[in-house]
């Protein structure tokens, strides 16, 4: 029998995956919680093999604090609106697997045993974008830049917290917008989130 952990926020889809999960007779849910810490928590208590994890789960980073306290629980990360920067950035991490949330309830078991085995569970449309996906084309420093100019930063605060002149900030965005083919900053910073690069 597959012990499983559900971490999602949502309390309708979470009890949408209890229900798929649990009519396998295979699978049992030992715990569903809608927060990181109570995830954590469950994880210790009851040593399950895989947590189903959704990737907008606020708070902390789950995968990677299960993968510290809870080595022995493998990681299926789920989203409702998965792109390839996303299944880049989970199974660089301690994730063995990824899935949209509109996967089919077999697919989503099998998916679960793939990973209770040690497995690598990924949907195909989602591997072959995130194959297809671009590799990197910024700087450690455009990242910089960009990340300060995701939180809604203008050139001046960007300068003063990277310790730049305003001059230098304004070029790395120009560089940024043209490697990465982007209108404008917000632009940029929603082409680099989508493809994992921030």
């Amino acid at each position: 029998m597959i012990q499983i952990l559900i971490a999602e926020h949502l309390p309708l889809v979470r009890r949408g995956l209890l229900a798929t999960l649990e009519a396998e007779p295979d699978l049992r849910v030992v715990a569903e919680v809608g927060c990181p810490e109570a995830a954590v928590r469950a994880a210790l208590a009851y040593g399950p093999d895989v947590a189903v994890v959704d990737l907008d789960l606020p708070g902390l980073p789950v995968a990677v604090q299960l993968a510290e306290l809870a080595p022995r629980c493998g990681v299926l990360m789920l989203s409702a609106r998965p792109n390839p920067g996303q299944v880049r950035k989970a199974l660089a991490g301690p994730a063995l697997g990824f899935m949209s949330l509109c996967v089919g309830p077999e697919r989503l078991a099998e998916g679960v045993r793939q990973v209770a085995e040690g497995g690598r569970a990924i949907e195909a449309e989602l591997a072959v974008a995130a194959l297809q996906c671009a590799t990197n084309p910024l700087t450690r420093r455009e990242l910089d830049v960009l990340r300060i100019a995701a939180g809604g930063a203008r050139s001046t605060e960007i300068a003063d917290q990277l310790f730049l002149s305003v001059g230098t900030v304004r070029n790395h965005l120009s560089r940024i917008m043209c490697k990465t083919g982007a209108r404008n900053r917000i632009d940029a910073v929603r082409i680099a989130s989508d493809s994992g690069w921030i």
